[in-house]
Formats: C-alpha cells, sequence, structure tokens
C-alpha cells in the first residue's frame, strides 16, 4: 500500500489550495490498509463544517484520482 502514498500526496496537492484559500490545510499522517489518515489544520481543525470537507470534499476527490483506495479517515 506504500505505493499509493505518492499518489495520495498528487491528489491532496490539487486539494490543498482549496483549503488554504479559507486558512485550513491538510496533511496525510498515515495510509494503512488503503485507508489514508488524514489531519485537517488551520481553520479547517475546529470548523463545524470539517467533516463535510472531509467526506463530500477531501475523500471523493481521493477515491476518484487514487485506485485501490477505500476510505479518508480525519485523525487529530
Amino acid at each position: 500500500m506504500s505505493d499509493l502514498k505518492p499518489l495520495v500526496e498528487q491528489a491532496l496537492a490539487k486539494i490543498r489550495p482549496f483549503l488554504q484559500r479559507d486558512g485550513g490545510d491538510i496533511e496525510l499522517v498515515e495510509l494503512t490498509d488503503g485507508i489514508a489518515k488524514v489531519r485537517l489544520t488551520g481553520a479547517c481543525k475546529g470548523c463545524p463544517m470539517s467533516q463535510v470537507t472531509l467526506k463530500q470534499g477531501v475523500e471523493r476527490v481521493l477515491l476518484k484520482e487514487v485506485p485501490g483506495l477505500k476510505e479518508v479517515q480525519a485523525v487529530m
């Protein structure tokens, strides 16, 4: 699964400018068994809409861009 890491990082690079525009960011924490664990930072960290952003935005893009990825989870 470590071969997915560069693909996940590339996909996150596409998403990052949209998050940064609103004062947030995202980082890949762990990639295990097709599950990407990410950390939302900056303004995204405490935002009440962060779960929506994660599932409808970040996860949707990552699943489309990274074959073999199963899920995206937020970690603190």
